[in-house]
């Protein structure tokens, strides 16, 4: 064999198996943004991920809260970050909200769905010292006194904010709504009596409503929840209210068509994990996903229904309306 015909096995050789590595992917860690204060929902589902991930990525899973302006920061970050499928994020219906809502959040068009985790139905708590025990109370001492319940909730475009929003949009009422960053502080205020009432998770609240700490008057779903079956839905108690919220991982817009399928491949499988949904299960989280396209398909119709409830509420931003 002649040096020139080494030379050129030897560049051919280099070149398949840097092709070959290039393909290995992951092979580093990979970072999920979530956009709230550690202590919530979003950042449980997560760090829950982040423990399993391992088995199903070959890679570790970094979770990083990056928090402000009603999540619209971290998911600011997420469309920023390169392409390369090694940063995802974790949104829910505040990103829809924002991209409605504020003319400097990014767009939904910027991001791409990836993996459905499941939904996250909120409850209506009161502080324990308010002496309202049920739905058709708290409604009537809004009537009598508009803004007189000091409730609890995320910045404008968060979904507690939302739900809040929707409350009074449903049952012509006003609340006075004082903004937290994240559902943990939103919680403590709460705990602590500084607001009366709050639309939150029922995983955030029933511990504390099993101890006596607060009330739950209401489930705003269409079942009761496993964590507090003895609380009843909205619906039961004669008011058709639904507030629900949901989780779901997302990529920067243009990752290659070939990592992105990677990643869904795998979020999904760990989802499906029985050990992962058993985890879950502990920490009141309903899981229940959806593949990539069902993926798609649920952001287009959850838009859809968040962009008709922001424009009952007159929260659609002037320049953003369709």
């Amino acid at each position: 064999m002649t040096l020139r015909r080494l030379l050129l096995t030897a560049t051919l050789g280099l070149s398949l198996s840097a092709g070959a590595f290039a393909d290995d992917f992951p092979d580093r860690a990979l970072t999920l943004v979530v956009p709230w204060p550690a202590g919530g929902a979003y950042d449980l589902a997560a760090r829950l991920m982040a423990e399993h991930a391992n088995d199903y990525l070959g890679a570790p899973l970094v979770v990083q809260n990056v928090t402000g302006a009603a999540g619209s920061t971290g998911v600011r970050q997420v469309a920023e970050a390169d392409a390369d499928g090694y940063t995802l994020g974790m949104m829910g219906t505040h990103a829809i909200a924002q991209s409605y809502m504020n003319p400097n959040a990014t767009p939904l068009e910027a991001l791409d769905p990836l993996v459905f985790i499941g939904p996250e139905p909120a409850a209506l708590a009161v502080a324990s010292d308010t002496d309202i025990t049920d739905i058709a109370t708290y409604l009537q001492a809004l009537q009598e006194a508009p803004g007189s319940i000091i409730n609890g909730n995320d910045s404008p475009g968060g979904f507690s904010y939302i739900a809040a929003s929707m409350l009074e949009s449903q049952f012509d009422v006003s609340l006075t709504k004082i903004p937290y960053q994240g559902y943990a502080p939103t919680v403590s205020a709460l705990l602590s009596g500084e607001v009366m009432s709050a639309l939150l998770p029922i995983p955030l609240l029933a511990d504390q409503h099993a101890a006596g700490q607060l009330t739950l008057l209401g489930v705003a779903a269409d079942a009761r929840h496993p964590f507090a079956p003895e609380v009843p839905t909205f619906k039961e108690q004669g008011y058709d209210f639904v507030a629900e919220d949901f989780f779901m991982l997302y990529l920067p817009d243009d990752v290659p068509d070939e990592r992105r399928e990677a990643l869904a491949s795998m979020f999904y499988s760990l989802l499906e994990d029985d050990a992962f949904q058993a985890a879950a299960s502990e920490v009141g989280l309903v899981i229940a996903p959806r593949p990539q396209q069902a993926t798609a398909t649920y952001l287009s119709q959850r838009a859809d229904e968040v962009y008709t409830l922001l424009e009952a509420a007159h929260l659609v931003d002037a320049s953003l309306t369709r």
